[in-house]
């Protein structure tokens, strides 16, 4: 985790104005809070403003996987916040950077996280060649805060500054997106999160030691290139945790016993069921609101539906490396997904050495299956990651995109988020081999006689009739 931030802790609240005053630049002073900037892909820790009574009620604060949340300054009662709409350059994976449209330096944008009953004033800074707006997905508020450019204000020009300003009614976990020119500007990356507490213990939403959120969002990235193709509708190649794939994504760590919540939201064109390993979780609330514990059920999977929020929760008994991912395995792969043909069977011997002749970086690709490109050190072209990637103590993990892991640790202290590195399973605990010698071949039994014919006899096909071709 880097919990280092371009000026983060930048006012708390109205009770520490006057100690901040002395550190504050001038930008902060005037009638516009300052645009704070983020450009690191890691995850920051959590943010709890400075003397939490001006915050509502004391809250465990978000963590946003390979995010961070943005900070607000209080003026006469208000929170207030300011977004910048604007080209990013966000690092996909290690090594791996896209030219993406976002929001303070980031795609997705920075999470705004609030109390319930607050009253919000978020200036927006349009940074962008073309005009935009925000739509602040699920919230209660005026109809004229909605964000729907041409229905229910203008857009926001260029180079202009636009204010929305309401209060945060009911708690839960919500996006912000544009409504303008959307195909193109979510499909390059616009988008975040925001989250409302409640200000008083609320009956349905539970105490947690650890909350984690990201958005679900996907690009197509042609290999070799930085810019998505925003008229893609499905076949993307780059299934991402906001805007990050594996191995970049941060992984959910918990102490043993502790509870967790997950928000997830989704803003790619396709539905993603969410599986995690080795524990069951309830869904305890959507972007609706909070589900009442009478219509909850266990799961291992649920699936999150095009612009839904899915807020799920367990109770992290099981110490381990355990995955979580999309169960959908294309989007567990990387930007060489796809276009590859089904080459299970095909014998490849003695044409590898005559085609290396004359492309002498053709390799063999899936005669067995894919396995073996997890382990292949094939050259890809520049700023495109492999299908499969990652590695563990194990070997190549041979997963991709949407895909991380759920470390749970005994001694995983209180509040700590730092990776814990691999697992030590206790002896005896582990898959092991079985020494059986030499697999046997398997028998294929004999082909069936067709219906109506005796046992053993041979049967003839028909000569084609002249002039009838197949």
């Amino acid at each position: 985790m880097n919990p280092s931030l371009n000026r983060r802790h930048f006012f708390a609240g109205a009770a520490a104005t006057a100690v901040a005053a002395a550190s504050v630049n001038r930008v902060a002073l005037a009638a516009l809070p300052e645009a704070v900037q983020q450009t690191s892909a890691d995850t920051a820790a959590p943010w709890t403003p400075p003397g939490v009574t001006g915050a509502g009620r004391p809250y465990n604060p978000v963590v946003t996987l390979n995010g961070w949340t943005l900070p607000w300054r209080m003026k006469e009662g208000v929170k207030e916040f300011h977004l910048a709409a604007e080209p990013v350059v966000r690092e996909v994976a290690p090594g791996f950077m896209v030219n993406m449209w976002g929001y303070n330096g980031q795609s997705p944008g920075p999470t705004i996280e609030v109390v319930e009953g607050d009253r919000v004033r978020l200036y927006v800074t349009n940074r962008l060649p073309e005009h935009t707006t925000i739509h602040w997905h699920g919230q209660r508020l005026p109809n004229g805060m909605d964000g729907v450019g041409g229905l229910n204000q203008p857009a926001i020009p260029a180079g202009k500054t636009f204010v929305y300003e309401f209060t945060a009614r009911r708690p839960g976990t919500f996006m912000y997106h544009p409504h303008a020119d959307e195909m193109v500007q979510m499909a390059m990356g616009m988008m975040g999160l925001w989250i409302t507490h409640p200000r008083q213990k609320h009956p349905l939403i539970a105490e947690v030691q650890r909350d984690y959120c990201f958005l679900l969002n996907a690009f197509d990235v042609e290999p070799g290139s930085m810019t998505p193709q925003v008229n893609t509708m499905l076949e993307h190649n780059i299934w991402a945790w906001n805007s990050r794939v594996f191995p970049g994504i941060t992984p959910l760590v918990a102490r043993l016993g502790e509870r967790v919540r997950v928000r997830v939201g989704n803003l790619t064109m396709t539905n993603h069921p969410i599986h995690i390993h080795g524990i069951e979780f309830e869904v305890t609330g959507t972007d609706g609101g909070p589900v009442p514990p009478g219509a909850r059920w266990p799961e291992v999977s649920t699936d999150v539906a095009v612009g839904q929020m899915r807020q799920i929760e367990f109770v992290a008994n099981e110490p381990g490396d355990w995955a979580m991912h999309c169960h959908k395995s294309h989007h567990t792969m990387g930007a060489m997904g796809h276009a590859v043909p089904t080459m299970i069977g095909a014998d490849h011997s003695g044409l590898v050495r005559r085609l290396q002749r004359a492309t002498p970086d053709y390799m063999v690709m899936g005669e067995r299956g894919m396995a073996d490109m997890g382990e292949m050190q094939m050259e890809l072209p520049a700023n495109t990651f492999p299908m499969m990637t990652g590695t563990g103590p194990y070997g190549p993990i041979e997963m991709g995109g949407m895909f991380t892991t759920l470390k749970v640790r005994a001694d995983q202290k209180a509040g700590d988020y730092s990776d814990p590195g691999d697992y030590a399973q206790p002896p005896g605990t582990q898959a092991r081999l079985v020494d059986t010698g030499t697999a046997p071949t398997a028998s294929r039994p004999a082909a069936p006689s067709p219906a109506g014919a005796p046992a053993g006899a041979t049967v003839r096909k028909p000569a084609t009739p002249a002039g009838h071709h197949h």
